[in-house]
């Protein structure tokens, strides 16, 4: 799970690779820039859909999902740097289609 400091460190990580201003990025998510600026500081806490808003203005989406299932994403956003590891969970680990 994500803490606080690491999304909004994420927030501003992705919106200046985008090359995107504060400005910008309010405009998109329908805030103002201030409030934009406390929000990705993390001075400011923001309602649900205020986050979701900023996060699809900036190319990223945010999800919620059972706590059960936190471990099998996190395993599924590693690097697959180490070849011995086997996936989290296998749609069809018989490797069929399920056509």
């Amino acid at each position: 799970m994500m803490a606080r400091s690491e999304s909004d460190a994420l927030m501003k990580a992705t919106r200046k690779a985008k090359r995107l201003t504060h400005e910008q990025v309010a405009d998109m998510a329908g805030i103002s820039r201030p409030r934009y600026r406390e929000i990705e500081a993390g001075s400011s806490a923001a309602r649900t859909t205020t986050l979701i808003n900023i996060a699809r203005a900036i190319g990223l989406e945010l999800m919620l999902i059972p706590q059960a299932m936190v471990p099998a994403v996190d395993a599924s956003l590693r690097p697959n740097d180490d070849f011995d590891d086997l996936p989290a969970f296998v749609a069809n680990p018989d490797g069929e289609r399920g056509d």
